[in-house]
């Protein structure tokens, strides 16, 4: 993986004391130079500029749970009653598309493939096993299901060949591989490419850098874990102050910040005394840069 080869661990620093409830789908808007996230049961989206140190939000009123930026401005993001687009200067929401019927279904993380279709998968909220689906959302507006079966849809990535897709249900413990159509924005030859070791936490969000090496934020592992896909192997970790680490995406003007996001939902009383800073935006400099966002590129 072009001689890369990390180890040890590094501390990340608290950026923002945000104290979200379920800080998630962070994401580097790289003509802005801001990191968008969200707060999913927040229900809110924030925009953080790291050179005014300032994070201003929009309340959405529905359960928001990631973003994905729009070349002309303004962001798509998935909510529990659709995919909306925000206008982020007024915070007006319209209702692109709602494939979603069961209450109890609400999209999860999700990310524009380098194309610029939008993949954006689902769970059910009291986390029934295989209730949820992946989604693939064309240039058209037209959604189509890409997996059925799953079970907490979290993170999504690319090689930079577009040849292989990365994919995370969460319960798996595993990082799976797919075959990557481009083209056609089709998925095959499914199989285990990582398997999170016991006891480190459970995969989440998921960002890659320039070398190919996966950074994989572990729910309950405080920490942000760097695998080598092809040999499954763990390279590095970044240590985090909150042990429901939920997304990471590289950022900054040189995309050489690794940007985390955490939640406090799930902690009790004892663990959130042990651990304030939970629900804060963290980030950590690992050595190695990111890859810039793929944009949606369909008509709205």
């Amino acid at each position: 993986m072009g001689g890369f080869q990390p180890s040890g661990t590094i501390p990340a620093t608290l950026v923002l004391d945000a104290r979200a409830k379920l800080g998630e789908g962070s994401i580097w808007q790289p003509l802005e130079n801001k990191l968008y996230w969200v707060d999913i049961e927040g229900m809110a989206l924030h925009i953080y500029d790291p050179l005014t140190k300032k994070d201003i939000h929009f309340n959405t009123g529905s359960r928001t749970s990631t973003v994905v930026p729009l070349k002309n401005g303004g962001v798509l993001i998935a909510m529990q009653n659709g995919i909306h687009k925000i206008d982020c200067k007024t915070g007006k929401l319209t209702l692109v598309c709602n494939p979603l019927s069961d209450h109890n279904i609400r999209f999860n993380d999700g990310k524009c493939d380098p194309s610029g279709r939008f993949w954006v998968g689902t769970m059910d909220l009291s986390f029934r096993k295989g209730a949820a689906v992946l989604y693939r959302m064309d240039y058209d507006k037209s959604i189509k299901q890409v997996l059925d079966s799953v079970t907490i849809s979290n993170g999504i990535v690319w090689t930079a060949d577009r040849k292989t897709m990365y994919y995370i249900d969460t319960p798996t413990g595993t990082v799976e591989a797919f075959d990557y159509n481009d083209a056609s924005g089709t998925i095959s030859n499914r199989r285990v490419a990582i398997r999170v070791p016991q006891g480190m936490g459970s995969p989440d969000g998921m960002t890659i850098d320039r070398h190919g090496n996966l950074w994989v934020a572990l729910w309950g592992g405080g920490a942000v874990a760097c695998f080598d896909p092809l040999t499954g192997e763990l390279l590095k970790k970044v240590i985090v102050p909150a042990p429901n680490t939920s997304s990471c995406a590289f950022g900054g003007k040189n995309l050489d910040v690794l940007y985390i996001t955490t939640a406090r939902e799930g902690l009790n009383a004892e663990e959130l005394k042990k651990y304030p800073l939970s629900g804060g935006l963290f980030s950590a400099k690992t050595g190695v840069r990111g890859v810039p966002a793929f944009f949606y590129k369909g008509q709205l």
